[in-house]
């Protein structure tokens, strides 16, 4: 099936689950023919830091719950973060960090997933958000 629909995905979280669920939705999304972009700003960024990716984790304030859901994700043999990252480049989504949080964090564009491009805040609302047909934020 072919879709001819623009999603734009924002992800504001660097917490595992909703990262994990910002880049299944896009990767499904993608698989069905729509034009996806996912954005990362706020503490998302963290998730698209090459060195952060792989560490991050389920429900933080709550261990133990956060434990068991770790667990589950890798009963079910979920992918993991990175191959998530490598598939959507490959399949043509586009992934843009927020400029203005990267340095907050005290991070650069050299610092990102490969793949991931700094947004241009003159036009990514322009371009991306105001003609998407879905705006879905994690």
């Amino acid at each position: 099936m072919n879709s001819s629909k623009n999603v734009s995905i924002m992800c504001f979280h660097d917490e595992l689950c909703q990262v994990f669920n910002a880049l299944m939705t896009a990767l499904s999304l993608l698989r069905n023919g729509a034009r996806v972009t996912v954005f990362f700003g706020s503490r998302g960024v963290l998730a698209v830091h090459k060195d952060h990716v792989g560490n991050l984790s389920c429900m933080p304030d709550m261990p133990e719950q956060g434990a068991a859901v770790m667990k589950r994700m890798d009963e079910l043999d979920l992918p993991l973060l990175e191959d998530m990252f490598v598939a959507l480049v490959a399949e043509g989504a586009t992934l843009l960090a927020c400029p203005l949080n990267i340095p907050l964090f005290g991070m650069s564009a050299a610092d990102l997933v490969d793949g991931v491009k700094v947004a241009d805040p003159a036009t990514y609302y322009r371009d991306v958000v105001i003609p998407a047909d879905m705006n879905l934020t994690f």
